[in-house]
């Protein structure tokens, strides 16, 4: 397999047709002396392997393959992981050139690998994956943080690799790799667009990220080695983005980051709050799209409680935010360089959950960090105790290699497993759902269950309620019973749902006066038209323009006004109905022109 520069050092003809990577945005040496290179091809039993699995490229015709991409990132992460919009990036401009995708990589003529470099199991598994792809003999492109944090892997000999801010030439790196070239493109360079092509996983929900890089220098974190310094989007940019996908059908966002709440403080002059107050007046009014802020770091946040708390109550963002404590000890959170206390963590906690009705927050803790002692660990498991997280993702501690705690003196394996196996049987004895059964919830559906029968939808404060319905219901609002709770989510019945109209409505009455039963107020008050009709006024004078339209969950019909009934009717009439209407009138007006030119000639003669 050879290098990408040897395509310009071989000959005086230059790049061979279709080449469009320019020398200097590879990140590798030109090889000149040939004979070096014969006799590693002869060595490199993966080269030879690799270019006898591939056709000619003139019987290979770019764009027309089959590709596998798999992703990989933290468990408890992937939802929102910096990799998962990634890989739908890529995939968005593989199929706008005319790739294909498929999820059996036996199938596939060459493997995508998405990878993290958080934990040392994701890291385990990519190389897993390397080495059946390379017995499989099938052509390699290696994405992520790995190979730009990590690039003298030696799992990364010999296949392609491109860096986390390459993505948007994905189609030319997987191009040369299929041709049996090798290409390394990791220089750092500006963000990537955010209007590239786009695949995504899920068609109602977009991962949005709104800058790359952190701020912090964990001292156990290899992510800033692979993403880098705080580089945040527009928000301009972003506001722009967040309208195309809503016009697009998307009715969940999701804002991505190493950490929202740095956004923008140190590198565009702006911070989190002006750039959530932007986007949500970019929603819907009648939450037909809800807005998720993604996880945040607590010292970033501290000066902004308040803003923040005032966004996550608006009707169309989820009371619900990630924010990692990591210990409960500030010894431990000092060792780590978290830069922050558990004290300003419960002030972060309590804060928001004070200010905003019905507030769920995720933490994370890593368990067995080096120095971690009894007492510390002891901390830690108070306060989960004292706030009872309906969801807290514990690990244990994973030395990465070329970070500082990597050197630092680590805590006995056993020690730690025990300690992660004590505050796991903490976190599962929480009931943080009890009590729900029979209450009423606005959820909003967007995912097809693990078990491939119920729907998962969400409350505002993003709490999984499972349901049963047709798969029609995806990407719709609405209103369910809950039947029973679980450790990790709650089951519920759909009574209602709700068509945009509605919502609308239901929005606007938070803020109306009392019903008054007087129809000449009916739209300014909080009543419905028809509980005006109620008390006994005519259809005509019910027929005003609060009117609800709602949708019988069981039935599917829908109830509509009068003037309703006439819009619908006249919205049936296309241009050509419209045509043939005005043709009828200007024929008849003809007639009636020649009819009293006749008459009146006759007239005349007699």
């Amino acid at each position: 397999m050879e290098d990408i520069e040897d395509m310009f050092a071989g000959g005086a003809g230059g790049a061979p047709p279709g080449f469009r990577l320019p020398l200097n945005a590879v990140g590798v040496n030109p090889k000149r002396n040939t004979s070096k290179r014969s006799i590693s091809k002869q060595k490199d039993e993966v080269t030879d392997s690799n270019r006898d699995s591939l056709a000619p490229p003139s019987m290979k015709i770019p764009g027309t393959q089959t590709i596998y991409i798999k992703t990989f990132g933290c468990s408890h992460n992937q939802a929102s992981s910096a990799n998962r919009h990634d890989s739908e990036y890529m995939a968005g401009q593989l199929t706008a050139f005319g790739y294909g995708l498929t999820e059996v990589p036996e199938e596939a003529d060459l493997w995508l690998i998405n990878t993290c470099t958080v934990k040392s199991p994701s890291q385990s598994a990519m190389s897993t994956l390397i080495t059946r792809g390379r017995s499989g003999k099938k052509p390699l492109v290696i994405a992520g943080c790995v190979p730009q944090g990590s690039r003298d892997l030696k799992e990364l000999e010999g296949v392609s690799v491109v860096g986390v801010q390459q993505i948007d030439r994905v189609v030319e790196i997987v191009e040369e790799t299929l041709k049996g070239h090798e290409v390394r493109l990791l220089n750092r360079k500006t963000l990537p667009a955010l209007d590239l092509p786009k695949v995504r996983k899920n068609n109602f929900i977009e991962i949005l990220p709104i800058n790359v890089g952190c701020l912090g220098a964990c001292t156990y974190c290899k992510t800033k080695h692979a993403r880098g310094h705080l580089g945040s989007y527009t928000v301009e940019s972003l506001v722009e983005r967040v309208r195309t996908v809503i016009s697009e059908g998307v009715k969940e966002i999701w804002l991505s980051s190493e950490d929202t709440g740095a956004y923008g403080s140190r590198d565009i002059g702006v911070n989190l709050p002006i750039l959530l107050n932007a986007i949500v007046k970019e929603l819907p009014s009648d939450q037909s799209t809800m807005l998720r802020i993604g996880m945040t770091n607590p010292p970033f946040i501290l000066e902004h409680l308040k803003e923040i708390a005032a966004v996550l109550r608006h009707p169309c963002v989820y009371t619900f935010l990630h924010v990692p404590v990591q210990s409960g000890s500030d010894a431990v959170l000092t060792a780590m360089n978290r830069e922050y206390t558990s004290g300003e963590f419960r002030t972060v906690v309590d804060t928001l959950t004070e200010l905003v009705p019905g507030m769920q927050i995720a933490t994370d803790i890593i368990c067995g960090f080096p120095g971690e002692t009894d007492e510390d660990f002891s901390q830690t498991v108070g306060l989960i105790k004292d706030y009872k997280f309906a969801q807290v993702h514990i690990s244990q501690f994973y030395p990465r290699p070329g970070t500082p705690a990597a050197k630092m003196k680590k805590v006995q394996s056993k020690i730690v497993k025990q300690r992660s196996r004590e505050l796991t049987c903490v976190f599962e004895a929480f009931a943080p759902y009890t009590g729900m059964e029979g209450k009423e919830e606005r959820i909003w559906i967007t995912e097809i269950a693990t078990d491939g029968v119920h729907l998962v939808g969400h409350t505002k404060g993003y709490i999984q309620v499972l349901v049963s319905g047709p798969e029609s219901m995806l990407g719709t609002s609405a209103i369910a019973r809950i039947t029973s709770v679980g450790r990790w989510s709650v089951f519920g019945e759909v009574i209602e749902t709700l068509a945009s109209t509605n919502v609308v409505t239901q929005v606007r009455e938070e803020t109306k006066p009392a019903c008054t039963s007087d129809v000449s107020t009916c739209e300014t008050c909080a009543c419905s038209a028809e509980s005006c009709c109620g008390e006994g006024k005519s259809g005509e004078a019910c027929n005003v323009s609060g009117d609800i339209t709602r949708q019988d969950h069981k039935t599917g019909e829908k109830s509509m006004t009068k003037e309703e009934e006439k819009q619908e009717v006249v919205s049936h009439w296309g241009l050509v109905d419209k045509a043939l209407v005005c043709g009828v009138f200007v024929s008849s007006l003809t007639i009636l022109v020649l009819i009293i030119s006749i008459a009146s000639r006759v007239l005349l003669r007699q």
